[in-house]
């Protein structure tokens, strides 16, 4: 068999697997992928402030997403009548990520990634603000109950309480602004014109707070920053590119593992053990956000 049949009958299995299944596993790919970044992101940031390392995070992602939409889709992605969206996507982006990276350098692994994933607690309050929609009250219940495991895992009222934890928080309400700017500019935004504007204004946004606290790499640590920005891409392009093959309540749970893989990787690596307030408070997170997902 030549090497060309082989692509050729190796495309054809992948095709005739079930659309679940291969969603499954993009979505297990990215989700490991994401979570070596953020592994690496947590060892680089003994030494570097989380700006900095957003910024080389957001810098691998314009030069490798610009030349490719600009290739493909030509000047008409960067022709827009709504740069002020865009402004404002790129600005909640921003801050989202970096919350996010200034939590995985400050808290336990697995804390941030929880915390993370609160995201869609938040929504149902963003959504009804922004865009008028109004939840059931089994879904209002189901948000409570989510809102009570990050509280568990905050313990804002017990000697454990560490205010780090907030910032990550924070950044899973910028994250659910980034939905609704999305939401937004999708009623007359193509996608890659989206993604441009998106790479384009977070790379701007993150360069402001790097140069301030900016320290220089070493050769080896230039390694790590590029193969950040390359884990970063591709892990988010598998699961973006999984969800769209998939039925989302069978998707999601496996981006979910995130929170596992972290745990396990801060065990591994940083000697961190997940406290059982933090165990149970992502159970509830994760638990609550699921049954949105399938309710949905």
């Amino acid at each position: 068999m030549t090497q060309t049949e082989f692509i050729g009958a190796a495309k054809d299995r992948w095709a005739r697997l079930p659309a679940n299944l291969r969603s499954i596993l993009f979505v297990s790919a990215g989700a490991i992928l994401l979570t070596v970044m953020a592994v690496f992101v947590k060892i680089l940031g003994e030494r570097m402030s989380a700006a900095q390392l957003m910024f080389c995070r957001a810098l691998a992602g314009f030069l490798i997403f610009a030349p490719w939409l600009l290739a493909t889709g030509g000047f008409d992605v960067i022709r827009t009548q709504r740069p002020l969206m865009h402004l404002q996507r790129g600005f909640w982006g921003a801050c989202g990520n970096f919350c996010f990276f200034y939590a995985i350098t400050h808290l336990v692994l697995a804390d941030a990634m929880s915390l993370q994933f609160s995201r869609p607690l938040f929504m149902i309050l963003l959504a009804f603000l922004f865009l008028g929609e109004v939840a059931g009250r089994g879904r209002i219940a189901v948000t409570i109950i989510g809102f009570v495991g990050i509280l568990i895992m905050l313990r804002p009222f017990g000697g454990g309480f560490d205010p780090d934890g907030i910032v990550a928080v924070a950044g899973a309400v910028f994250g659910g602004m980034v939905v609704i700017c999305i939401k937004k500019l999708g009623t007359t935004e193509p996608t890659r014109r989206i993604i441009f504007y998106y790479a384009l204004y977070m790379m701007l946004f993150s360069a402001i707070p790097a140069a301030f606290f900016w320290t220089d790499p070493t050769w080896g640590e230039v390694w790590v920053l590029v193969l950040i920005g390359f884990l970063g891409i591709v892990g988010q392009s598998c699961i973006t590119h999984g969800f769209t093959l998939g039925e989302a309540t069978i998707t999601v749970p496996f981006d979910y593992m995130r929170i596992v893989y972290s745990a396990i990787f801060g065990i591994l690596l940083f000697a961190e053990i997940p406290s059982w307030w933090s165990v149970a408070g992502a159970a509830l997170i994760v638990g609550s956000n699921l049954y949105l997902i399938r309710r949905g």
